[in-house]
């Protein structure tokens, strides 16, 4: 998840939807307009859409030298929602062994989304769930990636029930039990309680600018558990972490509500050469007076790859 303030001074600055096609799926995407520069890809997290992420925080990106896109992942956004596998918890979903689809099909979207872009090769950053799928798209396709920042994230070897030390469980029973009308009336009063939910203590919590985008975006995301579960179930077989050869940025916010501060830990430790930041007062988001920092980061690890 991302912050929120300012986001109506942000609206109408992204492209129309396209999609890129990975065999039957269809991907969801945007680019920031009149970005330019080196390629960054943004990845979002559970089962919700790339509207979560703020164009403020992308034409931060885009002022310090990036050509900024963003797409839905499979099950989210305007992208293919998958077949029905019947299961609506999450949790549970963390303890199967095969899912309706592979985080291998996952991180090959991203790399259709490239494709369709025109990107031989990009810098990526995931947030939450998207951390991780980032942390796996350099693993599979090496290549087609430049550096990577996982924010958020718990490492991408914690498959099955191996992540649920990671996890915070309050705050996602708390929206669990969060009782909202069918329809856009109740996704949007789902998405303002989950912005609430991750927002950072030390920030003030502008509830004007949520609604502004998540009335003009309403997302389902938040209420739609089967896809989380998809997403969640999605069985990894590629390399183990430790073989990450990027420059790597990992973030966390040491009130993350979500994910202890030791996911960011333990992926920074399994990867060689990586930089932890851990952002004081700052929770499963990452606040509007922080994205200047946060860019400033994200560009000296693009030229540490450049020099790499």
């Amino acid at each position: 998840m991302t912050g929120t303030a300012g986001a109506g001074q942000w609206a109408s600055t992204w492209t129309p939807t396209q999609f890129a096609k990975h065999g039957t799926v269809e991907i969801a995407y945007d680019r920031l307009a009149g970005s330019e520069g080196d390629p960054l890809l943004l990845v979002m997290g559970l089962a919700v859409s790339r509207f979560w992420w703020p164009a403020g925080l992308a034409q931060a990106f885009a002022d310090r030298g990036f050509a900024v896109a963003r797409y839905d992942q499979r099950d989210a956004g305007e992208s293919t929602r998958m077949p029905d596998t019947g299961s609506s918890n999450p949790f549970a979903a963390l303890a199967r062994k095969r899912g309706a689809y592979s985080s291998e099909d996952m991180t090959d979207d991203a790399v259709a989304v490239l494709d369709a872009l025109g990107w031989e090769r990009a810098h990526i950053f995931g947030a939450s769930l998207g951390g991780i799928i980032a942390q796996r798209i350099a693993l599979r396709h090496p290549d087609r990636v430049l550096s990577v920042v996982s924010a958020m994230a718990m490492p991408s070897d914690a498959v099955g029930i191996k992540g649920g030390r990671y996890v915070r469980p309050g705050t996602l029973a708390r929206l669990s039990r969060i009782k909202v009308p069918e329809g856009r009336d109740g996704d949007i009063q789902l998405s303002l309680a989950l912005a609430r939910e991750v927002a950072s203590p030390a920030y003030p919590f502008n509830e004007d600018a949520a609604r502004e985008w998540i009335e003009r975006e309403a997302d389902t995301g938040p209420r739609d558990t089967k896809a989380q579960s998809r997403q969640v179930g999605a069985p990894w077989h590629g390399p183990k972490l430790r073989e990450l050869c990027k420059p790597v940025l990992v973030l966390h916010g040491d009130q993350d509500p979500i994910l202890r501060v030791s996911a960011a830990r333990a992926t920074a430790k399994a990867i060689d050469g990586a930089r932890l930041v851990v952002l004081p007062g700052v929770g499963h988001d990452l606040p509007a007076p922080l994205w200047p920092v946060i860019a400033q980061e994200v560009r000296q690890l693009a030229d540490q790859a450049r020099t790499a």
